[in-house]
């Protein structure tokens, strides 16, 4: 079976860094990449000038993509992946939103950051708005400079307040898959004791995961909850960081916040955002 992948792209270093890890990630299924840049050209009425220039950046666009397949091909030399390039007029959102109904895509992978690199802040804006927008796919977030390690450890931050079912638990597995990452599910105390809905949570979430190798931990509740992630990735050489995006949750709540020193926080490893 097949698997898609789609790969965003500014020409970054940042968004070249992703592109590597995927194809390092990926390096033993057999897989379609799909180069995507988005050209976006907001204008008023279309003049003749506003049509040159967006013919012009289209033109441009397309052959840095044809050049960054070339060099992805020379890179890789993997007979398991084929490539293919996306050049799209709309906004980046809605070109990925497109590409993944047209192309049935697994998974997005990503940069933290494009070209603005701006230190304090802890994603860029398009990486925000995907990961705000996007319900239909996961995304794979890959910090700045970030070189591959082959993923041993996925941490799962959970407080079992929600029920988990086999749909939405089917990415990380998928991920656990690669390389039979062990699965380190983690929960920080925020009570003396669980209720009936948690325990009923976790031992659903046990029994889904059963095929895997994993383990559950518990954090007592002394600082930040970002805080606290960070030190058990850490601790426990966490390789990979994933995450249910639903509405009221943890990963909402930092990219709802894009300051660094207002959350304290700082993606040290890849970033796996599940859609709800």
């Amino acid at each position: 079976m097949k698997t898609n992948i789609l790969l965003p792209t500014d020409f970054s270093d940042n968004a070249w860094s992703a592109i590597v890890y995927a194809l390092k990630l990926y390096a033993n299924e057999k897989c379609t990449f799909y180069l995507l840049n988005s050209t976006l050209l907001k204008v008023a009425p279309m003049s003749n000038f506003s049509n040159r220039l967006l013919d012009t950046m289209q033109k441009k666009a397309k052959e840095e993509l044809l050049e960054l397949k070339e060099q992805a091909e020379v890179s890789n030399a993997n007979t398991n992946h084929n490539f293919e390039i996306i050049l799209s007029t709309e906004n980046l959102v809605d070109a990925v939103k497109r590409a993944i109904k047209t192309h049935d895509i697994d998974c997005v992978v990503m940069g933290t950051k494009g070209a603005s690199k701006v230190k304090e802040i802890f994603f860029g804006s398009n990486t925000v708005k995907i990961l705000k927008k996007l319900k239909s796919c996961p995304v794979l977030v890959i910090p700045e400079e970030f070189d591959f390690v082959e993923p041993k450890q996925i941490a799962f931050p959970t407080d079992y307040n929600r029920f988990y079912g086999d749909k939405e638990l089917q990415p990380l597995k998928k991920l656990a898959n690669l390389f039979n990452t062990k699965i380190r599910v983690m929960h920080i105390e925020d009570e003396k004791k669980l209720s009936d809905i948690q325990e009923y949570n976790m031992g659903k979430l046990e029994e889904y995961l059963s095929r895997f190798e994993h383990s559950f931990h518990w954090m007592p509740n002394y600082a930040k909850k970002t805080i606290e992630i960070k030190d058990f990735i850490e601790e426990l050489n966490i390789d990979i960081l994933a995450l249910i995006n639903y509405k009221h949750s943890f990963i909402e709540s930092i990219i709802n916040e894009p300051v660094v020193k207002k959350i304290g926080f700082h993606p040290i490893v890849p970033f796996f955002v599940i859609p709800e």
